[in-house]
């Protein structure tokens, strides 16, 4: 009897043990296993405090997130949201990092370059967690991961657009950063080279705001633009006060391509916008976790695949010509024929950039393109005074 009770005894102590064990590896994820959906917990960082529409980047990233939510069907406890981390502010990032982990995320999403470091840091740290880092390179052979897209197809686009608008044949480009800064550089060459396709002798005028995301400035360097004679807005800044100074012109004839969120809603001078659907990543990202395919290879993605694109028209403002000329470029593109950055392009300064023959490699347009095309010029007249939107 005491030998069966010894049994049972030690039986209900191993089970206790490996139940024990199960609880502490639930939620867990480890590289090459699938991970129940009830299990996954995400932890998203993000730039600024607001998620409505006004807040540009931050928003195209937070519908990307919800888009995927409801695709994959996450509940709402499942997402965890850290919101204006400055990704300079490494203290603060580290710590939202830490707060999303010890509250159970085992997907960490860090939506801007500067929390690389932070990311990289972390991965190392807590292997049973995926880290997926928005452009920075940083990459292990386990969990930590980076994704891009390649946001210039889209630009191209909207400088034919633009190119074929223009009447003075000069257009405005509000830049939140200046050439220091690939990621805002690569864009806006782009964005010149559709413009000279359809428009050789235009010129485009650049005013830098330093700032990712300021409202006014962004408002005053539009007026600027316009000033110097400019009759198109396309901006690489967060909100819509661009288009707003173009709408306020009045009659003058002012057009608008705005960026991150649909911008015909903010001003009737709008024709499209260049957009991310950042779903398209999200939720390969997130199924692949679930479904233990999980890789940690860079992704980047374009046209082809969905995650860059333009908003629909305003067709009362198209250019003569735009549509088919639009639909010429991007079937070349998505086809692979065209590659925008290729062969020998030459930049404002006359220095001459590319191998004839040969494509820029993806980690130049990502961080070698500091110079701007020829016919690019930066406006650095001081901003004229505004009231604002």
């Amino acid at each position: 009897m005491r030998k069966i009770l010894a049994v049972v005894g030690v039986a209900l102590i191993v089970g206790v043990f490996f139940v024990f064990l199960a609880s502490e590896k639930k939620g867990n994820w480890e590289p090459g296993r699938p991970l129940a959906k009830e299990d996954v917990k995400i932890g998203i960082l993000y730039l600024t405090d607001v998620l409505g529409e006004t807040s540009g980047y931050t928003y195209a990233h937070d519908r990307g997130i919800r888009d995927m939510q409801k695709s994959i069907g996450l509940r709402d406890n499942q997402i965890l949201r850290k919101v204006g981390i400055s990704d300079s502010d490494l203290p603060a990032t580290e710590q939202a990092m830490r707060e999303c982990i010890a509250a159970g995320a085992n997907i960490i999403i860090a939506t801007a370059e500067g929390y690389a470091t932070v990311a990289q840091k972390l991965a190392g740290e807590f292997p049973q967690v995926v880290f997926a880092q928005l452009y920075a390179d940083a990459r292990n052979g386990s969990n930590l991961t980076s994704y891009f897209g390649r946001v210039y197809q889209a630009r191209y686009l909207s400088g034919i657009i633009a190119g074929l608008r223009s009447a003075t044949g000069k257009i405005g480009y509000v830049a939140a950063m200046g050439m220091e800064n690939t990621q805002v550089t690569s864009g806006l060459n782009a964005f010149a080279l559709g413009v000279e396709k359809v428009n050789p002798k235009a010129e485009i005028l650049v005013k830098v705001t330093h700032r990712w995301v300021h409202p006014e400035a962004e408002f005053e360097a539009a007026r600027s633009l316009i000033a110097a004679g400019c009759d198109v807005i396309a901006q690489h800044c967060d909100t819509p006060n661009p288009q707003l100074a173009a709408q306020s012109s009045g009659e003058r004839g002012i057009w608008g391509i705005g960026y991150n969120s649909d911008m015909r809603k903010d001003a009737k001078t709008v024709i499209t916008s260049v957009v991310w659907h950042w779903d398209v990543y999200y939720t390969g990202l997130v199924a692949g976790v679930i479904d233990g395919a999980f890789s940690t290879a860079p992704y980047l993605g374009g046209l082809r695949e969905g995650i860059v694109g333009l908003t629909p028209f305003n067709e009362s403002l198209m250019p003569a010509g735009a549509a088919e000329a639009l639909k010429e470029a991007r079937k070349s593109i998505e086809s692979g024929a065209f590659a925008i950055f290729e062969g020998e392009l030459e930049s404002n300064d006359g220095r001459v950039f590319g191998v004839p023959g040969q494509r820029f490699a993806d980690a130049e347009i990502s961080g070698g393109i500091n110079w701007y095309y020829r016919n690019v010029a930066e406006l650095t007249s001081p901003a004229r005074p505004a009231a604002g939107p």
